[in-house]
């Protein structure tokens, strides 16, 4: 996919897995600044074969991806509890938006949920609803709370503009660049070598 925009504008899809409800988020964000384009979740209670619900999650993956057209992709990792079940399942449906969005050629970045939920409301061990309103209070939009999962994608999203804010300094203003230390001089020939301008030559 052609990026042709600049370092300081970027769009970035968070997905939350899930094989019963996804969610996912997205932002553009500019320099520091970060706006919501959308958010929601995909419900799969629906669809009893299992391989269909993973058939979902690829395509709605690619489908956000080619409608919003995102640089990267922030994915929350699994849980690690005691349902192996569970833990096999979830890591199913991570692997499949994963492979969506390497399809589209998309960088993907896992970040484990306690520390999104640092990231965004400063305490690893928040709440589903205190995740979202710290980020409603953040990102100034708004969110019916049926389905938490979909601010829990948006976190992931939240989370990785967080991480990795770029400052670009101004372009008007110049960078001094830093010059290596110099070494300090062993002896009088090292010194002599090192700064032959200090030396004053007799005539």
């Amino acid at each position: 996919m052609s990026n042709t925009k600049s370092i300081q504008e970027r769009v970035i899809l968070g997905i939350d897995p899930g094989t019963t409800v996804m969610g996912y988020g997205i932002i553009h964000t500019t320099g520091k600044k970060a706006v919501v384009l959308t958010l929601g979740v995909l419900k799969l209670d629906k669809y009893a074969d299992y391989a269909m619900k993973l058939k979902k999650i690829f395509e709605r993956t690619v489908g956000l991806i080619d409608e919003f057209h995102p640089d990267e992709l922030a994915i929350e990792a699994p849980f690690f509890g005691k349902n192996v079940q569970s833990m096999l399942k979830l890591g199913r449906a991570q692997g499949v938006a994963i492979a969506a969005a390497m399809s589209r050629e998309l960088s993907v970045v896992e970040y484990a949920p306690k520390k999104i939920k640092k990231s965004v409301t400063g305490n690893g061990n928040a709440s589903k609803e205190q995740v979202a309103q710290s980020l409603q209070q953040q990102l100034k939009f708004e969110f019916d709370n049926q389905y938490f999962d979909a601010t829990d994608g948006l976190a992931a999203a939240y989370c990785h503009f967080m991480q990795n804010t770029i400052v670009i300094p101004d372009a008007d203003k110049k960078t001094k660049s830093k010059l290596p230390p110099k070494k300090k001089a062993s002896s009088w020939e090292t010194f002599v070598s090192q700064n032959p301008s200090k030396i004053k030559k007799k005539s």
